[in-house]
């Protein structure tokens, strides 16, 4: 795999994987620390540049580093993703490129950024819908906010995830679980994730069920220290999970739980109903675009109403399996990558202005960079 950091990253790997299929040439503009030394993988060249590993820094140079050398390239479209990236989105148009910014969430609400930071990201907010050519969201929740804050029409392509098949392996016994005896979280161990009150939460059940938190630190390592403190034998953490262990976990889990207050549309989530799996996630706004009507979920921040419904869903695998059903049935029938590579590509011809039939896709940890192969650009 290209990365085994946390969700975003999956879209890169997937999205990018499917345009080059589709026939468009494919650049990864992928972070040393964290990349193997390949030059191609699933059809993309990768290019490979340093950062500075800081909190405040890592994603801003990269980007940066990256878009200096894009701009040496024949790109035909320069996409970033997040608000950060965008302040930059300008700069490949001077070249003669196309720009496109897709924003996965209002990233300056996060709780672990301080004042500066978050006015940082709110002028990337400003950036993202003035600087490129097209603003893509990911969730309609978002396309409703900038037509509501900023009066633009921003185009919807949400993200996107594979249906899983039920998956048996080694990986199981060795974290000492059970099929259908634990409920999961999976993702970045920050504030806005709401660990802790799923953990509370969870013990608080009469359950024999175990609760399952795999992934790690954001920069938010006080954070996370402060919620390792309650592993236990009913209270396990995993590190980062990738690949068939990743699918494995997923697909044998009883419950996957969203607590977070924060979300732009929340690839984890995604991806466990993609497996079949029943949800639970808090109400804000972008998870219910996912979950009602086939999944479950409980008033944010509310942890007396978490406890009750973990209670009421363990107790009850019949109504487990039918929303797992009903949940798998609605990422197939619109949250598909194929699916969501189309979309990309109807956005990347009308930043051209033209039909196309061939092109070049790249991905940076934070951007993609769609280049021209001599017939036109996607």
């Amino acid at each position: 795999m290209i990365s085994r950091y946390s969700g975003i990253e999956t879209y890169y790997e997937e999205a990018g994987g499917c345009l080059a299929k589709m026939g468009h040439d494919v650049t990864v503009y992928c972070r040393t620390y964290f990349t193997p030394k390949q030059s191609h993988f699933r059809d993309m060249r990768l290019v490979r540049l340093p950062t500075l590993r800081t909190k405040h820094m890592d994603t801003l140079l990269h980007t940066f580093l990256s878009t200096l050398h894009a701009c040496r390239e024949r790109y035909d479209v320069v996409h970033y993703h997040t608000l950060g990236p965008a302040v930059f989105s300008y700069l490949p148009r001077l070249f003669g490129a196309r720009t496109v910014v897709t924003v996965q969430g209002l990233d300056w609400r996060r709780r672990k950024w301080g004042r500066l930071a978050s006015a940082a990201l709110r002028l990337g907010e400003w950036a993202a819908v003035t600087l490129p050519d097209r603003t893509i969201v990911v969730s309609r929740t978002l396309r409703d906010y900038f037509r509501r804050v900023y009066s633009i029409e921003t185009q919807f392509v949400p993200n996107g995830t594979k249906l899983a098949p039920l998956t048996r392996g080694p990986n199981l016994a060795r974290w000492n679980l059970e099929a259908d005896q634990y409920v999961l979280f999976l993702g970045r161990f920050s504030p806005e994730k709401n660990c802790d009150l799923l953990i509370r939460a969870f013990e608080h059940t009469a359950t024999k069920a175990k609760l399952v938190l795999a992934g790690g630190s954001s920069y938010t390592d006080e954070y996370v220290k402060e919620i390792r403190r309650h592993a236990s034998d009913r209270v396990q953490f995993l590190d980062w999970v990738s690949g068939p262990a990743l699918q494995e976990l997923i697909t044998n889990a009883a419950l996957f739980v969203l607590p977070s207050d924060l979300e732009g549309l929340s690839l984890a989530l995604l991806d466990a109903m993609g497996a079949g799996v029943c949800v639970l996630a808090s109400d804000v706004p972008e998870n219910r675009e996912l979950v009602d009507d086939v999944g479950f979920t409980f008033p944010s921040g509310d942890e007396a109403e978490l406890s009750r419904m973990l209670d009421l869903l363990l107790s009850d695998p019949e109504m487990r399996k039918r929303s797992g059903v009903a949940s798998r049935h609605r990422v197939q029938e619109s949250y598909l990558w194929p699916q969501i590579a189309r979309e990309l590509e109807r956005v990347y011809r009308d930043a051209m202005g033209s039909p196309v039939s061939t092109a070049t896709y790249k991905s940076t940890q934070n951007e993609f960079q769609p280049k021209d192969v001599g017939r036109g650009a996607a």
